[in-house]
């Protein structure tokens, strides 16, 4: 892990001009600047303060899947630049997804689905598995004026796992309807890594969505989602 977070801290702290030849593509590929988000727009005056760099399932341009949304060879800073950089992420985006499987297997089992419920085709079989990296700016959140790292949000994805560094920033929300909203600051641990899921619950014909809120204040995080 501290190999991927080094990896990780080495491309952000490149110049711009380096970081914006591998600017975010149609198909969620490569780097987002700071203010290139804005995920509570009613709360927020502008983006928030991160940058990003977007990695997901490798796919050539010759396969048939490179078609579909999210399918498509990922971007790469150059080897002469970060030599190393994508063998770092490509396992640690690998091992992510099996850990992602290994919880939706123990989710199956205990929703009494079989174990191997999720690994169909159309579920984890073949995921849209997005790993992020995340660099918070030190600008500390100012709700008052909405001013945020991270506005506040609910994951897409059915499992997040979320690796972060020892500065504290990540506040939860269990109960996002309530009113008013009560945030909880979330201790960080460095090495851990922190689970967020959003289930699909079917009862009685009425299916919801369930899910935690999260907002970011400032700190280096590993974001790795899957559908």
């Amino acid at each position: 892990m501290d190999e991927v977070f080094s990896y990780s801290k080495r491309f952000f702290d490149l110049p711009i001009k380096e970081k914006m030849k591998l600017l975010r593509n149609k198909k969620n590929r490569g780097y987002t600047p700071v203010l290139d988000s804005q995920l509570d727009p009613i709360n927020q005056v502008h983006g928030d303060y991160k940058e990003g760099y977007y990695i997901g399932v490798e796919v050539p341009d010759d396969d048939s899947d490179a078609e579909k949304p999210f399918y498509t060879p990922n971007v790469w800073p150059s080897t002469d630049i970060l030599p190393g950089w994508r063998q770092t992420m490509e396992t640690y985006h690998r091992e992510a997804l099996e850990v992602a499987k290994a919880i939706a297997r123990l989710i199956a089992l205990a929703l009494e689905l079989g174990g191997n419920f999720f690994d169909q085709q159309e579920m984890l079989g073949k995921p849209i598995a997005t790993l992020r990296l995340l660099h918070y700016e030190g600008l500390i959140s100012d709700p008052t004026k909405g001013l945020y790292g991270a506005g506040a949000h609910s994951d897409f994805g059915f499992i997040t796992l979320l690796a972060t560094d020892d500065v504290a920033g990540l506040q939860i929300c269990k109960h996002k309807d309530a009113k008013p909203q009560i945030w909880e600051h979330v201790k960080p641990l460095k090495g851990w890594v922190s689970i967020t899921l959003r289930l699909l619950i079917i009862e009685k014909k009425m299916s919801y969505t369930q899910s935690i809120e999260v907002v970011f204040i400032r700190q280096y995080i590993i974001h790795a989602s899957f559908w």
